[in-house]
């Protein structure tokens, strides 16, 4: 056999080999051709929104603002999920209301204090100062509703003190 006739055999027997291959590149080209185009269209999306970050950054100067924070408080093990701490307040903010549901004054007193712990770990967690710790009293009472406004103005919404009033922190 001729090497020109065997390399001929080779050739045609690859591409009938290939036959199926070619067959359904053509039927699937629209989708071959949609999924980069997606594809294409993401990478764009994803640069642009990384370029305006990065020009966002640029101008409020966010390396500055945030030099001063320290991002492993955020990952200590002992830190409860924000979610967790808000659940816990409405839990408790609907046990230490007037009356308590005819409850020992004991009773009503470890919850309030379980609400007042939660209500620091919010603040701590959120960044906001609060004196509960300091107070006793009416000025306890009093600094309790200031750090219930300032979580409610920090995005934290907590049930009002009494059914059918709404929390009016603004």
């Amino acid at each position: 056999m001729e090497p020109g006739r065997a390399l001929l055999l080779i050739l045609a027997f690859v591409a009938v080999a290939s036959l199926p291959a070619v067959i359904a590149l053509v039927f699937c080209a629209d989708e071959i051709i949609d999924r980069i185009a997606c594809a294409y269209a993401e990478w764009r999306e994803r640069r642009r929104e990384r370029r305006t970050i990065a020009r966002l950054d640029r101008a409020v100067e966010a390396d500055v603002l945030a030099r001063d924070i320290d991002l492993t408080d955020f990952d200590r093990p002992d830190r409860r999920p924000l979610e967790e701490l808000a659940a816990d307040l409405r839990r408790l903010r609907g046990g230490h209301g007037a009356g308590a549901d005819g409850r020992q004054p004991v009773w009503h007193g470890l919850i309030l204090q379980a609400y007042d712990d939660r209500l620091r770990l919010a603040c701590r967690a959120l960044g906001l100062a609060e004196h509960l710790t300091e107070l006793q009293g009416l000025d306890l009472e009093l600094e309790r509703v200031r750090v219930e406004g300032l979580l409610h103005a920090a995005g934290l919404t907590l049930p009002a003190a009494r059914a059918g009033h709404r929390q009016r922190h603004r």
